[in-house]
Order: structure tokens, then C-alpha cells, then sequence
């Protein structure tokens, strides 16, 4: 359970990590999709000066740590003894989840 909630507490830096940083990791001019290019709607996005090596590596130790609380509680022998792992795994999932979300 402790692995599950970290992992959502992970997931919430990771977003809003994500949020804060400019739109792509490398620097990329302005860009405009139209709808004569058979889209549904128009979309621009700004400038992206790209993320900085502190940025990436930040990012890339998020992502590290989820990937190993993923494999930790996907691999756990807990699962093994359960009549039904996957009612089990589901309701773990949702555990603590909402105080996550609701953390500042």
C-alpha cells in the first residue's frame, strides 16, 4: 500500500512538472494547425525555448522512480495469493488516490 501511494504522489509531481515547463523538451519554433489541414478545431502553440539539462533530468528521475514503483507493485507476490488479483489490484489503485490529487 505504501508503494501505491507513493506512486501517486510521484504522478502528481510528474504533472505538474509537465505543467510548468515550456511545451517541448527541445526548442521549437511556433506552430499552427488549421482547419484547411482537415482538423477539427485550430491550434497554436507558442514558442518552446526547450527544457534545460536540470529540466530533463529532473523529468527523467520521475520517471525513473514511477517505473520502478510500477514494476514493484505490478511483480509483488501479494498478488499471487488472491482468489482475484485483479478486483484486488483495482481497489489498491484507488487507495489514497483523492488526497493525492487534493494535495497542494
Amino acid at each position: 500500500m505504501d508503494a501505491q501511494l507513493e506512486l501517486h504522489k510521484v504522478r502528481s509531481e510528474l504533472s505538474a512538472l509537465y505543467k510548468r515547463l515550456p511545451g517541448s523538451a527541445e526548442p521549437l519554433p511556433r506552430w499552427t494547425h488549421t482547419r484547411e489541414g482537415c482538423r477539427y478545431y485550430e491550434l497554436q502553440h507558442p514558442d518552446s525555448p526547450g527544457w534545460i539539462d536540470e529540466e530533463k533530468q529532473q523529468v527523467a528521475d520521475q520517471r525513473a522512480r514511477q517505473l520502478e514503483l510500477v514494476t514493484h507493485i505490478f511483480a509483488h507476490p501479494f498478488w499471487a495469493l488472491r482468489e482475484d488479483p485483479v478486483t484486488a489490484r483495482m481497489a489498491l489503485k484507488h487507495v489514497g488516490a483523492a488526497n493525492v490529487a487534493s494535495a497542494p
